[in-house]
């Protein structure tokens, strides 16, 4: 089930409530099945909630029906039916068209928005661009054990000249990832997979491309996030009594991004996610992956069960010495009812020989994240958290196996050779109603410095997307370079009026300032979007 959907947000406040209490957050998504077996457990609980709360379960139970309980009484096929009153009917899930019998299912959905969105920027000027799309989402299972899962759309930019289309580019990644829509024509977008697993759901397959979610980060997180577009992958996910693994294997899309960019032939990430639930409150993971550039595929990465950091050292030493390992460790605790803490690190290179020398040219990169969610009886969600990348983290000194697909992080959004302190508030004002604020301050050091024949005389490592120099030129301290602060304030509201019609709003301010240059820009940011979903 699509990474994005708010059903998550609910499982993870029922976990730190502790009304459920084996939800894994960290590794996003799960099936509709799982999410069904989540909320029969919360109604087993209902009278520990209240009533904000209690109508949020009653919208999903009326939208994860058939997964509950095998019914379909509180659900209405446009198509087939002489009557559409139907269609505005707050107490049923609208499909365009569904069947099943004892072997298989099918739901047809229809989906169609239409978004404005504008900027007031120092940086870019102003802008103001209409987009409308269209598409068609397709589901259903085969004999209980296969699932499928399409979404296809197509949009068309209503109003806006190319600066405009730069900047909603700038502020999307899905956007920023379609061809068609960067040559101003109509763009379309596609999500698929295929996923079977066993009856009692110990094994599961899946082959597809849709978003993954993958670490213990509240806000942001720093294995896999949804700061660029979904990418083709094959997964195999593993579960007995505490133990969880998942390994992964995808291609993903990416150039040298040197001075002169050259595409490269391939690029492929493979990763292993191994989570352990020691008890209702404390969950530890170890997360490892590779990026291989220039190598279209290796068995020596698809086995399941290896170390992937040797594993590829024994890839070659020059085939080696092109890609870029990271290894992860993640932890979460709940010590006590509504409150969450949670402690992640990534390590991008690591040599224990230079780990404590200053002169170190750039070994050792490290990142890190602390943060804490409260879960309060008012209906809202209070997060902290800090995160931390030395110089280099992400990226790589050949500039061809970066952390990213299509330029953006596959990880946190914040560059390397940054800090963050981030806050937000999400407020359930009604089952229907949701406000998010955010607030968020950055700390960078940026900066690539050549000399009058073009060649790199510092790079101060806060480029993601280049990495050349961190081991030869300099050893750089943190935050060396271009100092820039960035406070960014962001305000995001979420209605629902009717089920499956929606309203949604965002406001974004943010204050960069260039602390050595001594110069400061303010940008404001906005979209509001109509969504029908049916």
């Amino acid at each position: 089930m699509n990474a994005s959907k708010p059903v998550y947000s609910y499982l993870k406040r029922m976990e730190v409530m502790k009304v459920i209490t084996d939800y894994n957050s960290s590794n996003i998504p799960i099936s509709r099945g799982e999410v069904a077996k989540y909320l029969l457990v919360i109604k087993e609980n209902l009278n520990r909630l209240n009533s904000i709360d209690k109508k949020i379960f009653k919208d999903y139970e009326i939208e994860f029906e058939y997964d509950m309980y095998g019914s379909t009484k509180d659900r209405y096929s446009i198509i087939g039916n002489q009557s559409l009153k139907n269609i505005f009917d707050d107490t049923k899930q609208k499909n365009l068209f569904y069947f099943m019998d004892t072997n298989v299912t099918f739901f047809a959905d229809v989906f169609g928005s239409l978004s404005q969105r504008g900027s007031g920027d120092d940086s870019i000027g102003k802008n103001s661009i209409l987009l409308g799309e269209v598409g068609l989402k397709l589901r259903g299972t085969f004999y209980k054990s296969v699932a499928y899962y399409l979404r296809l759309s197509n949009g068309q930019i209503a109003s806006g000249d190319d600066s405009d289309i730069v900047f909603a580019s700038n502020n999307d990644p899905v956007l920023a990832t379609n061809r068609n829509f960067l040559k101003k024509k109509n763009f379309n977008s596609f999500e698929g997979y295929l996923r079977y697993q066993t009856k009692l759901n110990w094994l599961a397959l899946t082959f597809g491309s849709t978003q993954i979610n993958q670490g213990f980060g509240y806000i942001d997180k720093l294995f896999f996030s949804n700061n660029t577009a979904p990418f083709d992958f094959g997964k195999l996910d593993i579960k007995y009594k505490s133990l969880s693994y998942t390994f992964l294997y995808g291609s993903i899309n990416g150039d040298s991004a040197g001075i002169i960019p050259k595409p490269l032939s391939s690029k492929n990430i493979v990763s292993h996610y191994l989570n352990i639930n020691f008890s209702d409150a404390f969950r530890l993971g170890f997360w490892e992956s590779v990026i291989i550039s220039n190598q279209p595929f290796s068995f020596t990465y698809l086995n399941p069960i290896s170390f992937l950091t040797s594993a590829d050292l024994s890839s070659g030493k020059e085939q080696a010495t092109e890609n870029n390992a990271l290894i992860g460790f993640d932890l979460e605790f709940i010590p006590v009812k509504n409150l969450s803490l949670q402690s992640s690190l990534l390590i991008d290179d690591l040599t224990f020989g230079t780990l404590f020398k200053k002169d170190s040219l750039n070994e050792n990169k490290f990142g890190y994240q602390f943060g804490a969610s409260w879960a309060n009886d008012f209906n809202m969600n209070i997060v902290l958290e800090f995160t931390h990348f030395d110089p280099f983290v992400y990226s790589h000194r050949t500039n061809k196996s970066t952390y990213t697909n299509y330029s953006l992080s596959l990880g946190h959004a914040l560059p390397p050779n940054s800090d963050e302190i981030a806050a937000k508030i999400s407020y359930e004002i009604t089952n229907r109603l949701k406000l998010d604020l955010l607030f968020q301050h950055q700390r960078s050091g940026e900066g690539i410095v050549l000399d009058s024949s073009g060649n790199i005389i510092a790079n101060y490592g806060g480029n993601i997307n280049f990495g050349l120099g961190d081991a030869y030129l300099r050893t750089n301290g943190f935050l060396d370079g271009t100092r820039i602060n960035r406070d960014i304030f962001t305000a995001s509201v979420y209605w629902q009026p009717l089920r499956q019609f929606f309203l949604e709003g965002k406001f974004q301010y943010k204050v960069m300032k260039n602390i050595t240059d001594d110069i400061s820009f303010k940008d404001s940011y906005y979209f509001a979007t109509l969504r029908i979903d049916l």
